[in-house]
């Protein structure tokens, strides 16, 4: 008995499927290193307030378009006088609360229409699918674009735009897996034993399609923060004299041939953010790829 306890003990556990995923995320230096970056954009967002910052709305018109290194302007002041870094770190507020919110928004009603429609199927798949694949017939950007037209600039009316605009992308993704999930023998099994619809999708389809639909939607977050900053450069989006990156391009563009460096600093910023959204995205889905 002894023995075999020694040996029950020496055996190494086996993790479990999100703790596996973590695990394989964590060994991803690439990925890790986005992660740290976000993490650092993030945190310097909400805690603004208290980093030693100077004022972003204050303006002067003696100290505009100062250039990159200005004493008192690390980075150099905007078109008003603004500074730059203060007013970048304040902008990453706006501007990743409109690129992550609505993707949230979408992940759980285009999860939940997907589920339904996936699991269900004919004319409850029909009805949901058929109402989905209208939203396909306009490009997302001109969507975007001609939805918070309608309902005008702000930040609200921008973040129910992109919302609409991504709830049939995921929709789509997640009435697929969930097709392919409904066939399974562990859900044959689950109906024969005489599980209910609600039950058998509450307890064995919903885990086992919220991973890819997850990854799926976390690769559309780098989309629809450009896509937010775009509505703003257009002047659909975040109202002046709000620091939000896509609005500072666009206030900006005067200033590119006076000072391009400045001026090109939120265009940085976008791509920085999108770059490392994305290669985390990839670095999650590789690690959910793979089977245990």
């Amino acid at each position: 008995m002894a023995v075999a306890e020694i040996e029950l003990a020496r055996t190494p556990k086996r993790r479990g499927y999100w703790a596996g995923v973590l695990h394989r995320v964590s060994g991803d230096p690439v990925a890790m290193v986005c992660f740290v970056v976000l993490m650092a954009l993030i945190l310097s967002a909400i805690f603004a307030s208290w980093l030693p910052l100077q004022d972003p709305y204050k303006a002067s018109m003696i100290a505009r378009l100062k250039p990159i290194g200005t004493e008192g302007h690390l980075l150099g002041t905007d078109e008003q006088g603004r500074d730059m870094l203060a007013r970048l770190i304040y902008g990453g507020r706006l501007t990743l609360l409109i690129g992550l919110m609505p993707v949230v928004v979408a992940f759980f009603i285009g999860s939940a229409l997907g589920i339904v429609a996936g699991y269900a199927g004919g004319r409850t798949n029909t009805i949901i699918m058929r109402t989905v694949d209208v939203f396909f017939a306009f490009p997302s950007v001109l969507l975007a674009i001609a939805i918070s037209g309608a309902l005008g600039a702000g930040i609200v009316n921008s973040l129910v735009s992109l919302s609409i605009v991504f709830i049939p992308p995921i929709t789509r993704v997640a009435e697929s897996v969930t097709s392919g999930v409904r066939s399974a023998d562990y859900i044959e099994a689950a109906r024969a034993s005489g599980g209910n619809a609600l039950t058998v999708m509450r307890v064995h389809v919903i885990g086992n399609v919220l991973g890819p639909i997850f990854v799926y939607a976390s690769s559309l977050t780098s989309v629809c923060m450009i896509l937010a900053a775009g509505l703003s450069f257009l002047g659909v989006g975040v109202k002046p004299p709000e620091p939000e990156w896509g609005l500072m391009l666009n206030t900006l563009r005067s200033a590119i041939y006076m000072n391009p460096w400045v001026a090109a600093l939120p265009g940085l910023m976008i791509f920085i953010t999108s770059l490392c959204l994305n290669l985390l995205s990839d670095g999650l889905r590789s690690a959910m790829n793979v089977k245990d």
